[in-house]
């Protein structure tokens, strides 16, 4: 915006040079004037765009980066997850093999239990249909004393087995069951514990695929802000282009008059050491400018202003548009102290380097030699070689 304000004040500075030199009257620099004005306004329309789209492109760009790293931890979430899950599932086929195990001996248990009650049934019933031997019977029987306590012995010793064998198959299918129903509770405690760990697995990637979603979309947005601000670019460029075109016509214009130099303007003195080289509307300050540091000011006037020396000093620096890049002609005085003074975009020199100059003193005319995009002298205040703000000693 200082820019396009800085190129329209010095094109009407220099429409305003152009009336005062014409005889034919007013009419082709109010021409230029109005198509200056309506290239203006595009142009500012144009930069407020370019701004909007630049903060906008910048916008999703942080929120892109935002989501990226919660993908990222999102992703780290899920891995710390999947190795629970993974370590549970282990956990639990260990526990529905051990409780498989204890099931077949459960049922190997109940079958033999099956089987000792079975045979102690058939025993008794055997004993009942046969008529049990009662101790008459084998006191008769009996051959002797001793033949008769080592058949009472074998028959008591017959029943006290059977009731053995029934009563340890049975105590082990206690024990089996109630391993049974301990695995059992493990089991489904760990498939619960597993079945949690998956549905926040779950939860997580679904969160993911809603912020990469969510990314996906910013991104495509960011590339449709980004093919537009080209597309303003180029359009900037464009009027750019015209906005030098009317520079070039009204420079003509100025050239056909046969007046070279204009008339130096007074001295103009301020409320600092240094007066001021021209004298004209300062367009563009000291500081930040499209990014980068501006490290002077801009002043507008027509081209060919000579341009006074803002104070007293000797000529140590003059350079040629061919060496000085977006300088262009450019003149440094040294003042003395650390103090010197820069002068940039001018047309052509007044002085030598090395020469003395007097405060006040001619040294080049104004123009647009360099980086610029109209007439105007760019000044600069350096103490011990860095720029400062030459606003403080004006």
């Amino acid at each position: 915006m200082l820019r396009n304000r800085f190129v329209a004040v010095a094109l009407s500075a220099a429409i305003a040079a152009l009336c005062s030199l014409l005889l034919a009257g007013p009419a082709p620099a109010e021409d230029l004037e109005s198509k200056l004005e309506a290239k203006q306004a595009k142009l500012d329309e144009v930069v407020e765009k370019k701004g909007v789209l630049t903060t906008t492109i910048s916008r999703y760009g942080d929120q892109i980066d935002r989501l990226t790293g919660e993908v990222a931890v999102i992703r780290s979430r899920e891995e710390a997850v999947r190795t629970r899950l993974e370590a549970k599932q282990a956990e639990l086929d260990q526990a529905i093999a051990e409780l498989d195990v204890a099931k077949d001996r459960l049922r190997e248990l109940r079958s033999r239990l099956k089987r000792a009650l079975v045979a102690l049934r058939d025993r008794l019933v055997a004993m009942y249909e046969s008529g049990s031997p009662d101790m008459l019977s084998v006191i008769v029987s009996s051959e002797g004393v001793d033949d008769l306590a080592a058949r009472a012995e074998y028959i008591d010793r017959l029943h006290g087995m059977d009731e053995a064998v029934v009563g340890r198959v049975r105590e082990l299918r206690d024990q089996v069951k109630r391993i049974v129903a301990r695995l059992r509770g493990a089991k489904d405690r760990i498939e619960a514990a597993r079945d949690a760990i998956a549905s926040e697995e779950q939860a997580l990637t679904n969160a993911r695929a809603a912020l990469q979603s969510h990314q996906q979309a910013l991104v495509a947005a960011r590339g449709k802000r980004v093919a537009a601000l080209e597309q303003i670019s180029d359009h900037e460029e464009e009027l750019h282009g015209s906005v030098a075109a009317i520079q070039g016509k009204l420079a003509a214009m100025l050239s056909s008059t046969g007046s070279a130099p204009l008339p130096a303007g007074p001295i103009q003195g301020g409320s600092g050491a240094l007066i001021w080289p021209v004298s004209g509307l300062v367009v563009s300050g000291f500081g930040l400018r499209w990014g980068s540091m501006h490290e002077g000011i801009d002043i507008a006037i027509p081209e060919m202003t000579p341009i006074r020396a803002a104070a007293s000093g000797s000529v140590v620096l003059l350079q040629s548009e061919a060496s000085s890049g977006g300088y262009g002609n450019f003149t440094c005085i040294d003042h003395g102290g650390g103090l010197s003074t820069c002068y940039a975009h001018q047309t052509s020199f007044a002085v030598s380097e090395g020469q003395s100059v007097s405060q006040g003193d001619i040294i080049g005319y104004s123009g647009c030699t360099g980086h610029c995009y109209g007439p105007h002298l760019h000044f600069e205040v350096r103490i011990n070689g860095s720029p400062t703000d030459p606003m403080g000693y004006l």
